[in-house]
Formats: structure tokens, C-alpha cells, sequence
């Protein structure tokens, strides 16, 4: 612990487990207090492909900050919903006194599809969560850091989706792309408040979105059962280093990085953690 953030409040989204967990535990680990969202709830037929969080998951989020020595305040809301994310935002924001860190990280996964074969309600529940969901994470936000006049750091998640296509999830692709457009604008229009605004962009990260049947068999189709080793073989072909997958806690170190004063002069940028899968 090196206390890289200490005193600052970091709000998450998506953090009842996973990389947004994740992200909780390391930014109270340098000394942030955290906000922590979460749906704890289904999304359209995104149960076809991996088990939804729950409000014990939150509730484990919860245990770790505080074993952590920080602050916790959770809440549970949609990212589509705007008025819900914000009020439980503005409530959390009075009961710390500050914002200072904003992770929008909360997102979904479906597969399967190409694209003339995808339910446009499947579609509209990715770009809304993805994309929607985001822009709600930012609009809610940065009055916060923007009143407290010191500066801040924006971090949203994108993906290795998100600088190159993939087949039978556009969707995800195209939400992936569009998080990073609109980091961009963000990042000019906010720029002259000291806010900088930046993305993480992972490959394959060891969560419940791809540790699931499901997944495993989209990327090897060619077996009728597969077993996690036989899906670490193939996962491991997207990167360059010699992994199967990053795990959740190499996104938040950059997460960290991005918010501390280390990177007070990064502002507009994708950081691949992707094992060199961006170059392969």
C-alpha cells in the first residue's frame, strides 16, 4: 500500500464483482474511499451466457474495502436508469464530501450472432448498457469533480473489441468502439478543469463474462464439450505474451495509475491491457 490516493473518493460502476470489485479493492488499497454501484440484476437475455451479480456479491465488495481500512458506500441502480445512477451518486457524493475518481466500468456481454442475425432488442440491450450506460456514468459525474475544483481522473472500460472487430458480436464491438469516441470528446471538453478522461482497454479478463460455458464454446466451436484448459488454449492465441487471459486486478493497476497524480498529464488515451493482443 502506498497510498497513492489517499483522501480521494472513487465512484465505480459495475463493482459487485469482477473487474469492478477489482477496481474497488485497489483504489481503496491507496487509500481511496469508495462508491460503489451495481445492478445486482439480469439484463435482457444476458443470463443465456453467464449468471448475473447479486446483492451478496456487493455485499463481498462491501467486506473487502472495509478490510481495506476505507470507506464504503453502496447503491443499487441501473446505468440505463440516469436518474437513479445520479441520485444515489449526489447522495453518496454528500455523505463523503468529494469526488475525485469516476470508473465507468459497468458492462455486458452477448455473442453468437452475426450481425443481420441479431435481435434488435439484443442489440439495443448492449448499446445501452455499454454505451448509454457510460455516457449516464460521465453526466452524472463530472458536476461532481468539477465543483470540487481539484482536477480528476475519468477511466472508462473499453475492450480490445474496442480497436478492432470481431465476428458474431457487433454489438459489443460497436459499443467498445463508441466508449472510445466519446472518451475523446469528453477528454477536450473537460480538459481546461484539470479532468482528464482516459479508457482501459483489456483483452480477455478472468471474470464470470467469459469463465461460462457459453463463452468457452463460442471459442471452440469445433467440440461439443470444452473444459477451461481447452478454452485457455484458445484465448491464449489473442495475446502475444504467453497467457490465456489478463487477470482482473492487472486492468485496476492501470486504473490506479490513471487516477493518481503519477498521470497527471495523460489525458486522451487508450491503455491496452491486453497482453500485446493489439499487436497480433
Amino acid at each position: 500500500m502506498t497510498g497513492r490516493l489517499e483522501g480521494k473518493v472513487a465512484f465505480i460502476t459495475g463493482a459487485a464483482r469482477g473487474q469492478g470489485r477489482s477496481h474497488a479493492v485497489r483504489l481503496a488499497e491507496e487509500g481511496a474511499d469508495i462508491i460503489a454501484m451495481d445492478i445486482c440484476g439480469d439484463v435482457g437475455r444476458t443470463h443465456d451466457f453467464y449468471a448475473p451479480a447479486t446483492e451478496e456479491d456487493l455485499a463481498e465488495t462491501v467486506r473487502l474495502v472495509e478490510g481495506a481500512g476505507r470507506k464504503i458506500i453502496t447503491y443499487v441502480a441501473d446505468v440505463r436508469d440516469y436518474e437513479a445512477l445520479a441520485a444515489g451518486l449526489d447522495e453518496a457524493v454528500a455523505a463523503l464530501g468529494r469526488l475525485d475518481i469516476v470508473c465507468a466500468n459497468a458492462g455486458i456481454f452477448q455473442f453468437g450472432d452475426e450481425v443481420k442475425d441479431t435481435a434488435p432488442t439484443d442489440w439495443a440491450d448492449v448499446i445501452d448498457v455499454n454505451l448509454n450506460g457510460v455516457f449516464h456514468t460521465c453526466k452524472a459525474a463530472i458536476p461532481h469533480l468539477e465543483a470540487g475544483g481539484r482536477g480528476g481522473s475519468v477511466v472508462i472500460t473499453s475492450s480490445d473489441a474496442g480497436t478492432k472487430g470481431f465476428a458474431r458480436f457487433g454489438h459489443y464491438v460497436a459499443s467498445k468502439h463508441a466508449v472510445i469516441g466519446l472518451m475523446k470528446s469528453l477528454a477536450m471538453e473537460v480538459a481546461e478543469q484539470s479532468i482528464r478522461v482516459n479508457v482501459v482497454s483489456p483483452t480477455n479478463c478472468n471474470t464470470p463474462m467469459i469463465q461460462n460455458d457459453a463463452t468457452w464454446r463460442l471459442f471452440r466451436p469445433d467440440l461439443e464439450t470444452v473444459t477451461q484448459e481447452e478454452f485457455a488454449e484458445s484465448s491464449g492465441t489473442l495475446l502475444a505474451l504467453p497467457a490465456p487471459w489478463v487477470e482482473p486486478v492487472d486492468v485496476s493497476n492501470a486504473i490506479v495509475f490513471l487516477a493518481s497524480d503519477e498521470a497527471r498529464f495523460v489525458t486522451g488515451i487508450v491503455m491496452p491491457v491486453d497482453g500485446g493482443s493489439s499487436i497480433i
